[in-house]
């Protein structure tokens, strides 16, 4: 062995005299003041070498010169000693004291001086060329692997002393592996390190009651705790965990069985990439290598698979994307992440293990240094590409171990500032900073040329270089797909790959199969460039991403996207603007199938139209059953369409009460058939026995909404002297007219495995819910003309038949007539509903504008407005009847009752109350927050509301409800 001092090769060149020599002095000093330090003072003062080393590094390096001077006794040994014996003590002793330490913080100190001591004896060997960088970075390695052992020891010391263990040696069935440049005895200065922590139950011997998740959990907490909190003797390393399996979805310690399950099916092949360097550095290394024999055949496979290729090309279409746009600059360049930088090496010789490692053993050495090697000797590459590589990443590693001792910081990128740069290129020994750039520059185009030729003639090379690169997988963001990014549109390109790459991790199930995930990677850049066109990407980001975490599968919706660009578009468009759409499209793909029908855009849907797509599908149940599901399909499917015409504009807001009507009148009409006839199946038929079906509320005035529910009443009809039903068991009318309404209600409503149509409510029937399912036309005309309550006439002025005999519906549009138009006591039927508005008011109150039913001179008012005058005139003005409230605003103005003052603000209030209402229960499922809304959806709401800028909406919403709060306080006296 030889001393430091006789081992120094090269110093830095001192950029501050003046702070060297104030470094120096104070140096000189503290080991002057200890007779045991004299002999390191002596060389300090004396060795010409040594000066010119510390006065470099204490000039450039405020970092390493806090080392020396808060520990003058480790500065001492480095000048002294032979530093690998130095190493070797340290070491020793950090077993000795950790095997004594009684508890956390003394054990969180006793690290990070050890930390402290060898990072000064690294830093100043890096620096005087004492150790060549092949050995600064494996003793940068061996640091790590040995602080994170003992603190693996420590803790599980502590557990057997718990009684929570009961193994033969600390850490048994607990293993940590290190990724990345750890993992390759490759670690920078001041990395942090790359762990996966696995365990295996049953070779733990946990004490009984002690649940295994929790425990290793904890300790893999307690762990990091050890290694990275702050104290005042500072940190050991930054730890991260992000590379185990899906880490937004597992614990930071996983079961090694759940993670081989995971690499099986689930493993990507970024994870395969990265595996090549996973070493167990601490806890059971038994376990551990048993673990990694096991993953063997996931990272070397014998075949590149078509995710693999998909992946190498994106990375040849990057390269490509690189020529001739741009040069390699010095100033501001990541040596890491730049062009011609370290991860470019490193890629390039992880690419050639990708391919050719599963059929030749020899490339599946960890160290990058070791590979270029082992491909030079095979004849993959040649041996002036291994020995050019070679030299350029020996260089650029040293290149960055030095910026991160000059402050303990993980930078990779060189200083802007050009006096920064000088003092990085005196630490790295140039007494020039535009030879030091000239260096740079010249290693990194090295690394790029060899890059580039990399895919020559790799497959698929032939293929264009037009679609942009976008790479989603391993542990850092890949700067040209941020850029690209960025350039489409997206606010937050890292959000934005964070999502992506947990789409690649497999984190969701409808991203999981090898199938889906091909398809996925087939129609990304589509999918991007599209989202990017919306006008919040950030957003349409977002919520394909909660659609993709409800898909139960997602090769159907994938491979739709693959085949049909224009599905795509479509889908943004409903990413950007209705995010309750999007999630019904998660839930059922299938729907976007009926937008590929030609005629989808074309003809406007009608009765006919309807009866036929629901005739059409329902005659082709193969059962009862089976026609309730296909009932659920077709109208699921018409009302998604109804909903996208909106959005495309093919039909306005206004058009779409009447649409969604009728579409919900032809479902009921053929589902009652079937109803009946599946009845009499059962039970035969009642003699002269009719029934109807009465539509209310939104459906009865043909103002519905995607999200509307059914207010039906079922109103039948036998003559007095009709026995029971005719079938081979007889019910009475009573009770086969409930059960036939029993049947319809659950042919609407229940849930299938196609899930459900409607919701049916049926309180308006007479007595509410006191009263039968199904009323006799008797009891129906009994109940209004004497028992009904102001707010049922009320609702009666919305009631229509919708399904059911002719006959039987012109009888019940009498009684109905008949009702409406007796004469009313105008004062009583007003305090009746200005005390329903105010018990309303109590009840479910609100100022918020967008609440457009309940606030004050919303709908509530207005529809009380129109009923109430109704009610009150038709015994004299009977043409002032109608369902629908526009129209019956008009009637109410073309008879006088009306005043064309008040039509004036009624009747466009009305329209713009159901066209921003249809738009909202298209588009949001629970309250409409303009400051959260999409844009897109603003958009489309001043379309619907026929003004150019959301702002005016709002100024004129506020300004009717101001208007028709007023009318109400007027009109209804």
């Amino acid at each position: 062995m030889s001393g430091f001092a006789e081992r120094i090769t090269r110093t830095p060149v001192v950029i501050d005299e003046a702070r060297a020599a104030d470094q120096l002095d104070t140096l000189q000093k503290a080991l002057e003041a200890e007779s045991a330090l004299s002999a390191a003072a002596a060389l300090l003062e004396q060795n010409e070498a040594v000066r010119k080393l510390a006065a470099g590094v204490f000039s450039g390096s405020p970092y390493l010169a806090s080392l020396a001077r808060r520990d003058p006794q480790a500065f001492a040994d480095i000048l002294t000693l032979d530093p690998d014996a130095v190493f070797s003590d340290y070491t020793t002793r950090l077993v000795s004291q950790m095997d004594d330490c009684p508890d956390m913080k003394s054990a969180m100190r006793i690290l990070r001086r050890y930390k402290r001591a060898v990072s000064l004896l690294i830093g100043l060997c890096d620096l005087g060329g004492v150790w060549r960088t092949r050995e600064v970075l494996r003793k940068l390695s061996m640091l790590a692997d040995e602080v994170v052992q003992q603190a693996v020891r420590f803790l599980f010391r502590r557990a057997i002393e718990k009684g929570e263990v009961d193994a033969p040696m600390p850490g048994a069935g607990y293993f940590v592996i290190a990724m990345g440049k750890l993992g390759s005895f490759e670690l920078n200065y001041s990395s942090d390190i790359d762990l996966i922590v696995f365990y295996d139950k049953a070779r733990a011997g946990l004490t009984e009651g002690v649940e295994a998740t929790k425990f290793f959990v904890k300790i893999t907490r307690d762990l990091v705790k050890l290694l990275q909190e702050g104290t005042e003797d500072g940190y050991v390393f930054r730890t991260d965990l992000r590379l185990r399996p899906d880490p937004g979805a597992t614990q930071i310690a996983l079961s090694a069985e759940a993670a081989l399950n995971y690499y099986e099916s689930l493993g990507q092949n970024w994870e395969r990439a990265a595996l090549i360097k996973a070493r167990i550095i601490a806890g059971d290394f038994e376990a551990g290598a048993d673990f990694l024999r096991q993953i063997s055949p996931f990272v070397w496979r014998r075949y590149l698979d078509y995710a693999a290729i998909a992946d190498i090309r994106a990375m040849k279409r990057k390269v490509h994307a690189h020529k001739g746009h741009g040069t390699v600059t010095v100033l501001g360049h990541n040596v890491k992440l730049g062009r011609g930088g370290i991860r470019d090496i490193e890629f390039f010789v992880q690419t050639h293990q990708l391919i050719a490692g599963g059929r030749n053993p020899d490339l599946r050495s960890r160290g990058t240094i070791d590979t270029l090697k082992h491909l030079a000797d095979g004849e993959w590459i040649r041996p002036e590409v291994a020995a050019d590589l070679t030299e350029v990443y020996y260089f650029l590693r040293r290149v960055e171990n030095v910026l991160q001792m000059i402050d303990d910081q993980q930078t990779h990128e060189l200083p802007k500032d050009e006096a920064a740069f000088r003092n990085v290129a005196a630490l790295c020994g140039f007494n020039d900073s535009e030879v030091f750039a000239a260096a740079l520059l010249e290693n990194f185009k090295r690394v790029e040329y060899h890059y580039e030729a990399l895919f020559e003639t790799m497959p698929g090379s032939a293929t264009g270089g037009d679609e942009p690169a976008f790479v989603f997988r391993g542990d850092e963001d890949d700067p040209e797909t941020l850029a690209t990014l960025q350039d489409y549109g997206f606010k937050n390109p890292r959000e934005a790959v964070a999502v992506l790459r947990a789409w690649h991790s497999g984190r969701y199930v409808a991203t999981r199969s090898s199938q889906a995930q091909e398809r996925l990677t087939e129609f990304l850049p589509l999918l991007l460039r599209t989202l990017g066109r919306t006008t919040e990407p950030d957003r349409a980001l977002a919520t394909f991403d909660q659609v993709l975490s409800d898909l139960p599968a997602g090769l159907q919706l994938f491979s739709a996207f693959s085949r049909n660009p224009s599905l795509l578009r479509l889908m943004a468009d409903i990413l950007g603007t209705a995010p309750r759409l999007a999630r019904i499209i998660a839930r059922r793909p299938r729907l976007l199938d009926a937008v590929l029908d030609p005629g989808f855009f074309g003809a406007m849907p009608t009765r006919t139209i309807f009866k036929e797509l629901i005739d059409n599908a329902l005659d082709q149940s193969t059962d009862y059953a089976d026609m309730l599901d296909r009932a659920r399909i077709v109208g699921r499917e018409q009302t998604f369409l109804i909903g996208v015409r909106v959005l495309s504009g093919t039909i306005s807001a206004a058009q779409a009460g009447s649409i969604y009507a009728m579409l919900a009148e032809a479902l009921i009409q053929a589902l009652l058939k079937r109803v009946e006839d599946e009845l009499a199946e059962r039970y035969g038929r009642i003699e002269s026995g009719r029934a109807n079906v009465m539509a209310m509320g939104k459906l009865g005035g043909r103002e519905m909404t995607a999200s509307s529910d059914l207010d039906l009443i079922i109103v039948y009809d036998f003559d007095g002297d009709a026995g029971g039903s005719d079938g081979a068991k007889s019910l009475s009318g009573t009770e086969y007219y409930t059960r036939l309404t029993q049947r319809l209600i659950a042919a609407l409503s229940a849930p299938t495995a196609e899930g459900a149509l409607y919701e049916v409510d049926m309180r308006l029937r007479p007595s509410g819910h006191q009263g039968p399912v199904a009323t006799k036309l008797s009891s129906f005309k009994e109940y209004q003309q004497g028992s009904a309550w102001t707010w049922e006439r009320l609702a009666l002025t919305r009631a229509r038949v919708v399904a059911g005999p002719e006959s039987l519906a012109a009888e019940i549009g009498d009684a109905i007539q008949e009702v409406l138009t007796r004469p009313q006591d105008r004062g009583a039927v007003a305090e009746e509903v200005r005390k329903m508005r105010e018990r309303i008011e109590t009840q479910k109150g609100t100022v918020d504008i967008w609440d457009i039913k309940q606030v004050r001179g919303g709908l509530v008012d207005l529809e009380f407005i129109v009923q109430y005058l109704q009610l009150v005139s038709a015994a004299e003005h009977p043409d002032v009847l109608d369902q629908t409230t526009e129209r019956a605003l008009q009637k109410l103005q073309e008879a006088g009752v009306l005043s064309d003052k008040d039509a004036g603000i009624l009747i466009p209030a009305c329209r713009l109350y159901h066209n921003l209402t249809q738009v909202l229960r298209l588009c949001v499922d629970d309250n409409f927050k303009p400051d959260e809304a999409p844009q897109a959806l603003k958009e489309l709401i001043a379309r619907a509301a026929e003004m150019g800028d959301f702002r005016n909406v709002e100024l004129r919403l506020r300004e009717m409800l101001r208007e028709v709060h007023g009318a109400f306080d007027r009109l209804v006296v």
